[in-house]
């Protein structure tokens, strides 16, 4: 599938500016079914209110949506018993829906962290991850970890998702609704959102923007409570920069150096590491955020003392305001790569601290559920669920 190359968004508009892109939204989807937005999840109370009147409805009836959608967490149209009957109708005649897909089927690891498979309009299969993190009174943070497309065309070599090929961006209303999914299935609300389930955020740039709005201003999560990783698209960073969010961005490395890395992220290649990191700095210097750096640690690859020393020297020659993210590689079925030994994770740390990096080693989670980091994978990422195959669920079902 050809896609789209990623579009700048202008965050902030002016209120006549944004009220006339609306009404032609509106317009739009009254007369294309198949329209996407027609979901309304996603939108901001604003938007709703002249949804509202765009029906015939006053303005307030507009709120009432919001908080149907936002508070009372309502799945479809027929669930809006605050609103008359004629506006439910109205809706419904002009083709918009909720937004809301149901759970295909869920698996919870032996430490809590759950993946959940939404079954989209469309009958294709989206992963979303829960990860909670407890102390003695229950869970004391909740991290979602949400999708951006269905697949992934970058086929980083290590990633599980990579392997199952791509199938095509997803809509705002469906990253959102993944936020949603884990809030009801831990009933806990979600303190953290990172854009690193299947897909590349930044070849969906202005959708994972819309997103990013609606968990920020519609689900009160925190900007600096929401990170996007990407792996490298060329002009995005600058593109994510210029909005200036207070928002972590990740940037998947795996290598300290051009060569080793087009071996492990074949995109890579159209993308020179010395431009990446440019891009990097002057994120820095244009937002005040500090850039993370996700490394994958793979046995005998990438993990030697010399190539944590090299890294160091990349950062440096870059300026400051980095982190690096230490991953030890999780293993999938099919692959060659291994993950390495505890002492060389501790060797890979210690040469980077030794030099004045700032370091840490995330914490595996979700193995048993094939949930860890580079496990989203599922067989129907490029044809979708057959209807006739209720039975097929069960193959989802970790062995």
């Amino acid at each position: 599938m050809r896609m789209a190359a990623p579009q700048q968004v202008q965050v902030r508009a002016a209120p006549l500016a944004r009220a006339l892109r609306f009404r032609t939204r509106v317009a739009a989807a009254t007369t294309a079914a198949s329209s996407p937005e027609r979901a309304l999840l996603g939108l901001s109370e604003p938007e709703l209110r002249q949804l509202a009147v765009d029906l015939g409805q006053q303005s307030y009836r507009g709120k009432q949506l919001h908080d149907l959608l936002y508070k009372s967490r309502a799945k479809q149209i027929q669930e809006f018993s605050h609103v008359p009957k004629v506006f439910r109708e109205a809706l419904v005649g002009a083709g918009w829906k909720v937004g809301r897909s149901p759970v295909h089927h869920a698996v919870t690891a032996s430490d809590g962290t759950t993946k959940i498979l939404l079954k989209l309009e469309d009958n294709r299969l989206i992963e979303t991850v829960g990860i909670p993190v407890d102390d003695d009174k229950g869970p004391s943070r909740l991290t979602a970890c949400v999708s951006s497309q269905v697949g992934c065309p970058l086929r980083c070599s290590f990633c599980a998702t990579g392997k199952g090929g791509f199938a095509r961006n997803l809509h705002a209303h469906e990253i959102v609704e993944q936020v949603l999914a884990i809030e009801e299935t831990f009933k806990h609300r979600v303190t953290n959102v990172v854009f690193m389930g299947m897909g590349e955020p930044m070849l969906n740039l202005k959708t994972v923007l819309e997103a990013h709005r609606c968990l920020n201003k519609e689900l009160k999560i925190g900007q600096r409570m929401i990170t996007i990783s990407t792996v490298g698209v060329p002009n995005t960073i600058k593109m994510l920069a210029s909005h200036k969010l207070q928002s972590t961005l990740a940037v998947s490395l795996h290598a300290p150096n051009q060569k080793l890395r087009e071996t492990i992220v074949p995109s890579a290649k159209s993308y020179p590491l010395e431009a990446l990191m440019d891009d990097c700095k002057n994120y820095f210097l244009e937002t005040g955020r500090r850039v993370s750096f996700e490394y994958t640690l793979l046995a005998g690859i990438n993990d030697a003392k010399e190539h944590a020393e090299e890294l160091a020297e990349l950062l440096h020659t870059c300026g400051g305001g980095y982190h690096v993210n230490l991953i030890p590689y999780n293993p999938i079925q099919g692959s060659e790569y291994k993950r390495p030994y505890r002492k060389v994770v501790q060797a890979f740390v210690d040469a980077l601290e030794a030099r004045k990096i700032t370091v840490s080693v995330r914490q595996t989670r979700g193995l048993d559920a094939n949930a860890a980091c580079g496990q989203l994978r599922n067989e129907f990422q490029k044809n979708p669920l057959l209807e006739s195959s209720p039975s097929s669920e069960a193959n989802l079902v970790p062995a």
